[in-house]
């Protein structure tokens, strides 16, 4: 039972740092050889995790040698066009200037049905107001609206809004966020001037930010 135990966590970690390594896409959004590379890699380690017979290494070893095939594949794609179109396949246009695509549903295998449902996903409930409805390589549907049906953005009307920026987490569950302090040319005498100014220290913080123009959002842990 230990060492069944043991060898599951030793699995996890080495799994982890290997789905770490391939990279942060969601499951939705990986490529056809790195679903095939993920299903293989929960199968190989399931083996010798039940098994306490069967040598640790047996699970270890393939599942390196495929994070391997990946990093390989990857580079292969990044600098070949051609070799990216074989492994990854080329996006599906289903929808095109407003009108289906009958022969592009049947080569995908999609039905209308399920065309209507991934334009609900899309926040698109009529048919009609679709320009061009893309199937991408990794199985994502693409939506673009016809230009009367879509959201208005500030540059139809000559607005142009402020820079924005982006937002830094300076005090995180107590914990100072020292890296991001330096990045917006702060120390930490300033972040404690700030909180103060709320009524608390920075370690009491549960958590405070500061986004682009400047202001910044706290609020105090709760007492335990």
């Amino acid at each position: 039972m230990l060492i069944t135990f043991v060898r599951s966590i030793i699995l996890y970690i080495i799994i982890l740092i290997v789905m770490r390594l391939m990279g942060k896409r969601e499951i939705g959004q990986l490529q056809p050889f790195e679903l095939v590379i993920a299903i293989m890699i929960a199968d190989l380690a399931s083996i010798p995790m039940t098994e306490a017979g069967i040598p640790i290494w047996n699970g270890i070893i393939p599942i390196l040698a495929l994070l391997i095939m990946h990093l390989i594949i990857s580079m292969i794609n990044m600098k070949s066009i051609r070799m990216r179109e074989i492994v990854c396949g080329k996006p599906t246009i289903l929808i095109y200037r407003g009108k289906i695509d009958e022969k592009a549903l049947k080569k995908e295998r999609f039905t209308i049905n399920e065309l209507e449902e991934r334009l609900r996903g899309n926040n698109i409930s009529n048919i009609g107001d679709v320009e061009y409805a893309i199937l991408e390589t990794s199985g994502q549907l693409t939506v673009i609206q016809k230009p009367n049906k879509r959201n208005t953005i500030p540059e139809d009307f000559n607005i142009m809004p402020d820079y924005e920026g982006i937002s830094y987490d300076l005090v995180i569950d107590g914990v100072i966020m020292r890296e991001n302090l330096q990045k917006i040319g702060r120390n930490y005498e300033w972040l404690r001037k700030s909180v103060q100014k709320f009524g608390f220290n920075p370690e009491e913080a549960l958590i405070v930010t500061l986004d682009g123009k400047g202001q910044i959002f706290c609020q105090k842990k709760d007492k335990k």
